[in-house]
């Protein structure tokens, strides 16, 4: 017998985590649409935080590669997907420029809560 299993979004039972998940990611574009870069940097893993000399650096680093989610007009939590250690949250995005773009939070639990491991962004035809 063989079995396939693949990821599946997070069940009813798991409210707390899905809420979770999704305020660190608000309060993260909150910060951002502040020019809080301090704030924001706060809410990056500690893999990510290592990676850059300083909260100013990892902001004007968003800014400029990031826009969509640094200048967020338009926030839509869609499915969290659970892998082996870290959570996927889909999140659609309206950029600065009207553009539409899907993007994909690498979730990482860390000391009991949550922090963002990384971010994929896929631009999307039309709108959301």
């Amino acid at each position: 017998m063989v079995l396939i299993t693949a990821p599946v979004a997070l069940q009813a039972d798991d409210t707390a985590a899905r809420e979770a998940v999704e305020r660190v990611i608000r309060a993260q574009l909150k910060a951002f649409s502040r020019d809080d870069d301090e704030k924001a940097f706060s809410f990056a893993s500690p893999a990510i935080q290592r990676g850059f000399e300083s909260p100013q650096a990892f902001g004007d680093m968003v800014r400029e590669r990031y826009p969509a989610v640094y200048s967020a007009k338009t926030v839509r939590f869609r499915e969290q997907v659970p892998h082996e250690g870290f959570v996927v949250q889909r999140v659609q995005l309206r950029g600065p420029n009207g553009l539409y773009w899907d993007a994909y939070y690498r979730m990482e639990r860390q000391d009991g809560g949550w922090c963002i491991g990384g971010v994929v962004l896929e631009q999307v035809a039309g709108g959301i």
